[in-house]
């Protein structure tokens, strides 16, 4: 065990804790009696039934493999697979997400670069971030008629707030001694904000980024559930409808599998733009 790295013994102890949680759970499922096991009363007023409850992961496993072996059919509206659902959903959270970069990089910038408009502008963004994502589906499905366009604003809402703050503050906390070597330097804004100030405030900007995309994520499933047609919340939904719990636990887990890779996409890039003074 001393030989093994960190890292090494960490993957170790995760498989452990894994499968001494999957043996608890499939032992405190209880077995289903099987037909020939069961008396003459029992079949006569259905005891034999399956009941709805909570499946053992052994079920998870065979419906992820039904699943996962086929992810991309199409057999009607709802019933697609479940690579369709993702990519539907990812989809919907990437234009969200980089229509509200869009807008929030650059506002950051104007707010952390200049006083003037964050005291401008900070009494805006601090009424409306605390508002709730899912509260303006019912104004967005009013404006704009269409369930998809609304999903997406509803994530573009969500996305823009951690962004922008983020932004605003890597900016404000350049070192301005760098920001003065480029005054002497005779640099424009534009330059300094380029060359100098971005490089500097590019780690605190990412960390604003996957921020945004963790929520952008969480909020485009109960946006899905609200608008259905297509992405992972209606599948989960769907499902449930169904009372097969088999594929809602199956899909939350799709769900946090798929979020926890966003995530180790934009640590991977915070790591690419950390820098050493």
């Amino acid at each position: 065990m001393d030989r093994l790295t960190t890292n090494q013994r960490a993957l170790l102890l995760s498989f452990i804790i894994l499968i001494a949680g999957l043996l608890l759970w499939e032992a405190a499922i209880p077995a289903q009696k099987a037909a020939s096991e069961l008396t003459e009363y029992e079949r006569l007023t259905g005891g034999g039934a399956p009941k709805a409850g909570v499946p053992p992961p052994s079920q998870v496993l065979q419906k992820a493999w039904e699943q996962l072996s086929n992810p991309f059919y199409d057999a009607g509206p709802n019933d697609k697979g479940i690579g369709i659902q993702v990519a539907w959903s990812l989809y919907r959270v990437l234009s969200g997400y980089f229509l509200a970069a869009l807008i929030a990089i650059p506002v950051g910038f104007l707010i952390g670069m200049s006083p003037v408009a964050h005291k401008a502008l900070n009494p805006f963004i601090q009424v409306l971030r605390p508002i709730s994502p899912l509260a303006w589906m019912p104004l967005a499905l009013f404006i704009i008629q269409d369930s998809n366009a609304s999903a997406v604003f509803v994530i573009f809402i969500c996305s823009i707030w951690p962004m922008l703050i983020n932004t605003a503050f890597g900016v404000a906390g350049v070192r301005q001694d760098w920001v003065n070597v480029a005054r002497t330097h005779e640099l424009g804004s534009f330059r300094t904000a380029l060359t100098v100030i971005l490089p500097a405030a590019a780690p605190t900007i990412i960390t604003g980024m996957r921020i945004s995309i963790g929520i952008a994520w969480l909020v485009i499933v109960a946006a899905e559930m609200l608008v259905g047609g297509t992405g992972i919340g209606y599948y989960v939904w769907n499902e449930w409808n169904n009372l097969d719990l088999t594929s809602v636990i199956f899909s939350i887990l799709v769900i946090g599998v798929v979020g926890m890779a966003l995530d180790a996409a934009f640590g991977m890039l915070q790591r690419a733009v950390a820098y050493a003074e």
